[in-house]
């Protein structure tokens, strides 16, 4: 496995982490209504929206770059 690949299956596995992170977030704070909770959900979808970003800019920077 080349570090391009690499790099992108571990971009993809930190968005599913971030975004699960982020809906246990919301879910939380629907049940107990900690703000801490409510901070953590919406950083953590941030988070996720950002690495999505960043893997497009990646993608786009190594397209030349083979997968092997």
């Amino acid at each position: 496995m080349s570090l391009k690949a690499f790099h992108i299956f571990f971009i993809v596995m930190s968005i599913a982490l971030a975004f699960g992170f982020g809906v246990w977030g919301t879910r939380d704070y629907a049940q107990s209504g900690s703000v801490v909770h409510l901070a953590l959900g919406v950083g953590s979808f941030l988070g996720s929206a950002a690495l999505a970003f960043y893997g497009v800019w990646f993608l786009r920077k190594l397209k030349d770059v083979s997968y092997l």
